[in-house]
């Protein structure tokens, strides 16, 4: 089955290749009878059944790599304002150069050529852009037969869906979950970086793709989720004792998690913009998923507060960012001392530039920014890529 090889060549790159097989792994895999090879959008990795089955084992590994690669490295944030299926091929050319000169076997029909080798994306675009210009760019010579034009149809066929009704009732939700789903990429992309790194595992050519001073660097997530931890906790108590072995007399502990009970706070006032109000989302997003027991209380707010909502375990977060005047962060903390009994830890999503309370509060605040600031009290994590 080719599912279960699948598997099987996913826990080999684990061992062989730590950094691929780790990205590999988590990749979302479709079958599609309307593409004659594989081809990846950045998020899924469509196949036709039959080109795999006849793929040995390590060229099989290989596209896996591929795809996986294409979502972790989120080419799309690069393409700028080039022509989207030159770039896509110039990015398959650049990933397929590195898996080749880490040792890995290429599948036939792929974009390869060996001028290439070593050379950045957006340096492969210009040589490919050069030539079709000149006329001197044929995809027939170079052992991709069939499959780039496919692939650029496919590629077309998943960006522009032919419907402008289903576009306009679906892009919403659509762009939430792309959005949310790169995040987890980029995530796991930094987290298997860094393993890469404290191993000396690093791949070949991977500098050209990634900052890697950057990924050395400390993790703003990292830092936002040990403060987290400091408040929730999961621990082993006697009673009551777990269930499961009891009808024969064994009893063991059970885990008592205790519920993550967190403020956060958006900062909706005209000095942040839309696409620093999305990332705030997807973070707050992201934590709801990370730790599915909670109960947040959630306050949109500029000079005033504009929405609260209270989300428990399991509901989906929907938010109104309403707002666009000036900034006051007061309001805030005389709503958590007027109406809530307790409060552990405020998480507030700001560009930090507006007035601070005079007062400062009992509980730990954490000023999540776009940049380094000088906050009065509480500490301030910086978001970076």
């Amino acid at each position: 089955m080719l599912a279960s090889r699948i598997s099987q060549i996913k826990a080999k790159l684990l061992v062989e290749q730590p950094y691929f097989g780790a990205l590999a792994a988590r990749l979302e895999l479709r079958e599609s009878d309307n593409i004659q090879a594989f081809l990846s959008d950045g998020i899924v990795f469509q196949y036709n059944r039959d080109y795999l089955e006849r793929l040995s084992d390590e060229a099989l590994g290989f596209a896996l790599c591929n795809g996986a690669l294409h979502a972790a490295l989120s080419h799309q944030n690069r393409r700028r304002e080039r022509m989207s299926w030159l770039w896509q091929l110039a990015t398959d050319y650049a990933i397929n150069a590195m898996l080749v000169e880490n040792g890995m076997t290429p599948p036939p029909h792929i974009h390869h050529d060996g001028r290439f080798s070593g050379m950045y994306a957006e340096e492969i675009y210009a040589v490919l852009k050069s030539e079709i210009q000149n006329e001197e760019y044929d995809d027939d010579t170079s052992n991709d037969t069939g499959w780039n034009e496919n692939h650029r149809r496919h590629q077309q066929q998943i960006q522009h869906p032919d419907s402008q009704q289903a576009k306009a009732q679906n892009r919403p939700r659509m762009e939430v979950d792309t959005v949310i789903k790169e995040q987890q990429w980029e995530q796991q992309m930094q987290q298997a970086l860094k393993q890469a790194l404290q191993g000396d595992e690093l791949p070949q050519g991977i500098e050209r793709f990634v900052d890697l001073k950057s990924i050395a660097a400390i993790n703003w997530r990292e830092v936002l989720h040990h403060a987290i931890e400091r408040h929730f906790r999961s621990d082993y108590v006697q009673i009551p004792p777990s269930k499961k072995l009891l009808y024969r007399g064994i009893y063991l502990p059970s885990l008592h998690s205790e519920l993550l009970r967190l403020v956060i706070a958006v900062d909706s006032s005209g000095s942040v913009d839309g696409t620093l109000l999305s990332q705030f989302i997807v973070e707050v997003e992201s934590l709801m998923i990370i730790y599915p027991q909670y109960e947040i209380e959630m306050l949109v707010c500029d000079s005033k507060i504009r929405s609260h909502e209270t989300f428990c375990s399991g509901e989906t977060l929907q938010v109104r960012l309403l707002g666009g005047g000036a900034t006051d962060f007061q309001p805030v903390f005389e709503w958590i001392d007027n109406e809530l009994f307790t409060c552990n830890l405020l998480l507030y999503f700001t560009d930090a530039q507006g007035r601070f309370p005079k007062k400062i509060p009992l509980f730990e605040t954490l000023w999540i920014t776009p940049q380094e600031v000088d906050v009065p009290f509480g500490s301030v994590i910086v978001l970076n890529s």
